[in-house]
């Protein structure tokens, strides 16, 4: 991170996640990894406003700096701008400076696909912010809060903090198994004899357009009948008297577990306990979580029946978006009709001359 900048660039990954859904707004376990597929944001620091354009998406996200320019005198950013908007606001309420910048964005994320492509840009653009006002480097955790609030700021969604924490945090080389409790990670090494490929279902989704919002009410309800779900069992889950929150319970119960053995089991290079582990995440997202549909369903199906494929799994949030494949690195993609990511680096800013 630059600590002064007048011309800077921004990188900020997607992610994948490898295991580990629905558990990050409970308090869970999740395995996600920082991708070599993400974001690039080229500025200029200046002015009293912070103007970005996209070569992917139309329209141009202009958010006013000065105090006499609020949301009275301008209608509120929609689209893509609004989660520019929602850092901006984000960052002001951290306490941290915030200065103006022009500049635009590319990216290699494909949209709605489930790679965090929101918080790729809620990332860059809060790191951007930091680099234009000369505030030095932002702690990931930090800037990864920071996000998350931008995130529920700008759809109304109350996610948890597993995308934006991968993409500020990521490991190149490694997943991070995060722990969203007590906000701490750990990275786990990938081995050079495993590849990841990422399959888009084509199947696109917006959170907000999806029934997550009451999902995560439901798991949270079960905590609160359970108490911590990382520690109360299947037993306890199943003596609920309401068969919805039993299902919820259960998929968060056994994903945090299935977290936790994903881990042993890539230190033990075990990488078809690693796809077991996978395909029994797919079935609890499908049966007891519900946030599959059948095109994902197919899609993870056929992958598995493909020679050197380990395991394959929804990713994400679910309703569509993409699957995620655990296989030997010598399978060719085209097999699967997906393409490999590499495990990244997190965000990063590079001064320009």
């Amino acid at each position: 991170m630059v600590t002064t900048a007048t011309r800077f660039e921004v990188w900020a990954p997607g992610r994948v996640n490898l295991i580990g859904d629905h558990t990050d707004h409970t308090g869970g376990l999740v395995l996600p990894m920082a991708i070599d597929l993400g974001l690039t944001l080229r500025a200029v620091a200046g002015g009293d406003e912070v103007r970005l354009s996209s070569a992917d998406q139309a329209g141009e996200a202009v958010v006013p700096l000065a105090a006499g320019d609020g949301p009275a005198h301008r209608p509120p950013p929609t689209g893509w701008a609004r989660f520019v908007a929602a850092v901006v606001a984000e960052t002001r309420a951290d306490g941290a400076p915030v200065a103006g910048l022009r500049g635009s964005i590319t990216t290699t994320l494909p949209l709605g696909a489930g790679l965090s492509s929101s918080a790729a840009l809620e990332v860059a653009v809060a790191a951007a912010l930091a680099a234009a006002a000369g505030a030095g480097p932002v702690d990931a955790l930090r800037l990864a809060r920071r996000c998350r609030r931008a995130e529920e700021r700008a759809v109304g969604v109350p996610c948890g903090i597993m995308d934006q924490l991968a993409v500020a945090a990521g490991v190149a080389g490694h997943a991070l198994c995060i722990d969203c409790t007590t906000e701490t990670w750990t990275p786990v090494p990938i081995g050079d004899d495993l590849a990841v490929f990422v399959v888009d279902s084509g199947v696109p989704r917006r959170l907000e357009a999806t029934p997550y919002a009451r999902l995560r009410d439901e798991c949270v309800a079960a905590r609160a009948r359970l108490g911590p779900l990382t520690e109360a069992t299947v037993a306890e889950a199943e003596a609920l008297d309401d068969p919805v929150l039993v299902r919820r319970a259960r998929h968060v119960i056994t994903e945090n577990r299935r977290v936790r053995d994903a881990v042993a089991a890539f230190a033990a290079g075990d990488p078809a306990e690693v796809g077991r582990l996978m395909d029994a995440s797919h079935a609890s997202l499908r049966d007891d979580l519900e946030v599959s549909v059948p095109p994902l369903d197919r899609l993870v199906a056929r992958l598995r029946r493909v020679p050197g494929v380990h395991g394959a799994r929804l990713t994400g949030a679910g309703f569509g978006g993409s699957v995620v494949v655990l296989a030997d690195a010598g399978v060719d993609p085209g097999a699967l009709g997906g393409r490999r990511v590499r495990p990244s680096a997190g965000a990063h800013v590079v001064a320009l001359p």
